[in-house]
């Protein structure tokens, strides 16, 4: 069971950018990045994607798992039919709100990146830890899930819709689904993932009132401040170690599993 609340207090290391997490692969390079603009981030992600498919065949191999917010915030838009009409607002709406736009390659809808949400990129060899692209999905949520209980959110799956959900809707019998938290959308090349998900921690929810977040009509949004009582108060680095914790520890599992598999 992952320790959620350790964090690195080495100086070099926080300056570093790299998050310690004993649960992870030692293959796999934890990132803090702070701050980026999503096409900066995009353009990482292919590289290192790249570089992991290079190098699978090597015994030691290699993968990343990028912690980050957009800044400036930005609304991105699947390549899937019909996804540009979710965006409500035209240019010089979201201009006047300092956002951008832009097109990319993920699966889903469209969403909404900026300040105050926890982005974590996932560019792992999926072969290696013996997983295929639903299970990798549900991975994640089941990552964020945990985390959000460490911090007292009960959370959960909504079925049809991906992602991570709080509260209840009055149509649902399993009393999960309601407000949705958190945003997965991945693409996977040659079984090398990229992309991963978006949990709010404490984003300025009225930007996304300028999309139907995720192609989903009348489906709120909250953040894990609006869940808390004391929420407005939570350390976005706290959030980021205990979500590092809790898929590094997941991941390794994973790779666990599929090792004693092909004994």
């Amino acid at each position: 069971m992952p320790d959620p609340v350790s964090q690195s207090t080495d100086p070099e290391e926080q300056s570093s950018g790299i998050l310690h997490v004993p649960e992870a692969p030692s293959w796999l390079q934890i990132r803090n990045l702070g701050r980026m603009p999503y096409s900066e981030a995009l353009s990482l992600q292919r590289s290192l994607q790249k570089e992991v498919q290079e190098r699978r065949d090597e015994s030691a191999g290699t993968g990343y798992l990028l912690l980050l917010e957009h800044d400036p915030p930005v609304v991105t838009v699947s390549r899937r039919p019909g996804a540009a009409k979710n965006v409500l607002a035209g240019p010089e709406v979201l201009a006047r709100h300092g956002i951008e736009r832009c097109e990319t390659d993920r699966g889903g809808d469209v969403t909404y990146h900026g300040p105050g949400q926890l982005v974590a990129y996932a560019i792992v060899d999926l072969d290696r830890i013996g997983l295929r692209i639903h299970a990798w999905i549900r991975l994640l949520e089941q990552a964020i899930i945990d985390t959000l209980g460490d911090f007292g959110l009960t959370a959960g799956r909504d079925t049809g819709a991906t992602g991570v959900w709080v509260g209840r809707r009055a149509d649902d019998a399993d009393g999960i689904g309601g407000r949705k938290i958190a945003a997965i959308g991945v693409r996977v090349s040659r079984w090398v993932s990229m992309h991963g998900l978006a949990l709010n921690v404490d984003p300025d929810l009225n930007h996304f009132g300028l999309i139907v977040p995720c192609g989903l009509v009348g489906r709120p949004v909250t953040s894990v401040a609006a869940e808390l009582d004391d929420g407005s108060g939570l350390s976005m680095n706290v959030v980021r170690q205990r979500l590092a914790t809790r898929l590094g520890d997941a991941i390794s599992i994973a790779e666990r599993a599929a090792s004693n598999a092909d004994v």
